[in-house]
C-alpha cells in the first residue's frame, strides 16, 4: 500500500457552490497509478467546505446556495462573531454543517464517483480568497 499527500491551491471564487472535480483530478496525476484506494480531501479553512453532489444541473448549485442562505441567514441579532462582515459567522456555521473533508474511492486509476456526482467547493464568504486543500491518497498500485 502506498501513501501520497499534496496541497492543492484553488483560485478565489465568488460565493456559492462550485464543481471542482476536474481541477482536483488535474492536480493529482498520481490517481492514475492507483488500482484500488481512497482519496481524502481536506479544506484548510473554517469558512468554506466540501461536499459531493449533482454535477450536471447548475440549478442544484444555485438551490443549495439559496437554501443554506435561508437556513443560516446573515444579520441575526444574537450573532457576536461578525468582525469580518455579516457573512462571517454564517460562513463558519455553514462550513461546520457541510464539513471539512470528503473521501472518494479510487478504482483502476479513476475516482469512483456516481454518474451524476461531482466534488463541490462550497464558498460561504463573499470574498473568501484562495483556498487550499490537502489531498491524501492511500492505495495499491
Amino acid at each position: 500500500m502506498n501513501w501520497f499527500q499534496k496541497e492543492i491551491r484553488l483560485e478565489a471564487r465568488r460565493r456559492g457552490f462550485h464543481i471542482i472535480t476536474n481541477e482536483v483530478v488535474n492536480q493529482l496525476p498520481e490517481i492514475k497509478k492507483i488500482k484500488k484506494g481512497i482519496l481524502n480531501i481536506f479544506i484548510k479553512h473554517s469558512s468554506a467546505s466540501l461536499t459531493i453532489n449533482e454535477n450536471v444541473s447548475p440549478d442544484v448549485r444555485s438551490d443549495m446556495e439559496k437554501h443554506f442562505n435561508k437556513m443560516i441567514p446573515e444579520n441575526i441579532s444574537y450573532y457576536d462573531h461578525n468582525s469580518e462582515g455579516p457573512d462571517d459567522i454564517p460562513a463558519h456555521i455553514k462550513a461546520s454543517v457541510l464539513g471539512s473533508s470528503i473521501s472518494i474511492p479510487i478504482t483502476n486509476g479513476d475516482l469512483n464517483l456516481g454518474t451524476w456526482q461531482g466534488i463541490y467547493l462550497c464558498e460561504h464568504r463573499n470574498n473568501g480568497g484562495i483556498r487550499k486543500l490537502v489531498a491524501t491518497i492511500f492505495g495499491e498500485e
